[in-house]
């Protein structure tokens, strides 16, 4: 057995701080974090922040929110600290330019000068020449003091690594083998104008340095992998384990992106979706588990993650199947469970449903069995917890409940009863029942007028419950406005 393979496995996540996690980028923390898991290893998160153009400060503590909210803990890494640190490399360009210091000085880096208009115009010739372009590399590098001089004369000056004369295998756990041809390689920049690193230079010697040995990401970097390699050669540093994940797309056969909706870890969490429910999809989005079984626990996806059974294939982000695995997860959990992810949902909204009562709230979901999402709870029960003068009355639902048939006499028959009866669920089941006897008429003929009449619309919880959170007062005060809205009319 070779040392790599007895190593302890240590995977990362390693995001640019640019706004909410992307549910692609939940997909590659979440596999990171089970292949660690599984192997008894580490799982390390670092930001890469090198890009200052796309920067966004407060994406930093958005990724973490989000992850955490999915259950993807970090071993070591941002806000939890570790001996490797620091973990976020705008500050850590000091580490950077000694390893290009170590490159420009062996000759396997140089400088160059050149201005985006006459970069424009090289590729411009060479294409007209040749069809394509490699950037050309000088026949001799320049020097501290020529840099110097270029930077005072307000040039950009970038370091270029020199690529070798012979082709680059890189070798992938999913995709295999990859070769570039020497031809085919460029000399690419390391180190920018603004003298940050690029993203090869900084993902490289981060890896080394904080003892990444397995590299898992998306298929989108796969192309760029050999660049990677080149200055991992040139820097005399060990070549991870390298796992490349196929592509997300969209319902249409597209790269998933916010033109098909909302894709960001943050949106579904508002919108109402249990984040296990979520991470149960992602999951699924590139892995087979075998079989016919696709309902995973976060514990069970540890245990019976293989990346032997990812596929090369892209993967289809359905949304339909997204709900539909959310119905289930809110139908399968617990009380207790239900309550805290409720209470996270109205957290993230302004609604008049009491947050702070815990008895009601209980109340509420057991009245709203069978949502799909948490935002079908406050579109059936918001209205009412809020003023008895705020919501508008569907005018359809007026026309089919109300106005046909006997609607309004309904109402205007029940209001003395309610207002004389006990306020419980099983003394207004009475009562009603009762009423429906009375008049020969079926439970829908009253419980829809009396729902269109304190709720605006046909849609609610039970007839019982929704007087029962309505309470005496608040229903009596919606019937009456009803009834006073026709006469007015």
């Amino acid at each position: 057995m070779t040392k790599r393979i007895m190593e302890t496995i240590k995977t990362r996540f390693a995001p640019s701080p640019t706004g909410h996690l992307h549910v692609g980028g939940a997909r590659t923390a979440l596999f990171n974090f089970l292949i660690a898991r599984q192997a008894g290893g580490t799982f390390l998160l670092r930001i890469e922040d090198t890009d200052r153009s796309r920067h966004d400060e407060s994406a930093i503590a958005k990724i973490c929110e989000d992850l955490r909210w999915l259950g993807i803990e970090w071993d070591e890494g941002i806000e939890v600290g570790g001996p490797n640190g620091p973990y976020r490399q705008s500050e850590r360009l000091d580490i950077y330019r000694r390893y290009l210091r170590r490159l420009l000085d062996e000759g396997r880096a140089y400088y160059a000068f050149d201005t985006a208009e006459e970069l424009d115009a090289m590729r411009e010739r060479s294409r007209a020449e040749t069809g394509g372009f490699r950037y050309p590399r000088p026949e001799r590098f320049a020097g501290e003091e020529e840099a110097e001089r270029a930077r005072a004369e307000g040039r950009p000056v970038v370091a270029r690594i020199r690529c070798p004369d012979t082709d680059v295998t890189v070798a992938d756990e999913s995709f295999g083998e990859i070769t570039i041809p020497a031809g085919e390689q460029e000399d690419f920049i390391i180190q920018k104008a603004d003298g940050y690193p690029t993203f090869y230079l900084a993902n490289v010697v981060d890896d080394e340095l904080m003892g990444v040995n397995f590299v898992c990401r998306g298929q989108e970097f796969l192309d760029q992998t050999w660049r990677q390699a080149v200055l991992r050669e040139a820097l005399g540093f060990r070549e991870p384990r390298l796992l490349h994940l196929p592509l997300i797309m969209d319902r249409h056969g597209r790269k998933l992106s916010k033109r098909d909706g909302d894709v960001d870890v943050h949106a579904f969490r508002r919108a109402g979706y249990l984040p296990e429910a979520l991470v149960n999809f992602i999951a699924l989005l590139g892995w087979r588990p075998g079989g016919d079984r696709e309902k995973f626990t976060p514990a069970e996806l540890v245990q019976e993650f293989k990346t032997e059974r990812l596929s090369k294939a892209n993967a289809r982000f359905d949304r339909e199947k997204l709900l539909s695995f959310n119905t289930d997860a809110l139908a399968a959990a617990g009380e207790d469970r239900l309550l805290a992810a409720l209470k996270d949902y109205l957290s993230l909204h302004s609604t008049p449903i009491p947050a702070g009562d815990d008895a009601l709230l209980r109340a509420v979901l057991r009245a709203c069995r069978g949502i799909r999402t948490f935002a079908d709870l406050v579109a059936k029960c918001e209205v009412l917890f809020g003023p008895d003068d705020a919501f508008q009355y569907d005018p359809q639902a007026v026309a089919k409940v109300l106005e046909k048939g006997a609607g309004y006499e309904t109402l205007a028959e029940l209001r003395p009863r309610l207002a004389a009866t006990d306020w419980t669920a099983e003394a207004l089941e009475a009562l009603l029942e009762a009423y429906g006897v009375e008049k020969g008429l079926k439970m829908g003929k009253i419980a829809q007028p009396l729902r269109v009449a304190v709720t605006g619309s046909t849609v609610s919880p039970s007839i019982y419950e929704t007087l029962v959170f309505l309470g005496k007062e608040k229903t009596l005060v919606r019937i009456s406005r009803c009834l006073a809205e026709r006469s007015a009319g």
